[in-house]
């Protein structure tokens, strides 16, 4: 059982920091251009839905 509760708290770690990740990702793609952005698949509106975030470090 102590190895299920580690394993589980270790995994929505990981997972926590992917959707961190995520937001981070989109908020530096948000800079880029329409064109730039329709050639990588993508639009600022679509990654404004799936939340960005810009981080200072």
């Amino acid at each position: 059982m102590a190895n299920s509760f580690f394993r589980n708290a270790f995994n929505r770690m990981i997972e926590a920091r992917e959707r961190q990740m995520s937001r981070y990702v989109n908020g530096a793609l948000l800079s880029l251009d329409a064109t730039t952005l329709k050639n990588l698949g993508t639009s600022h509106e679509e990654l404004r839905r799936k939340g960005a975030t810009q981080y200072l470090f």
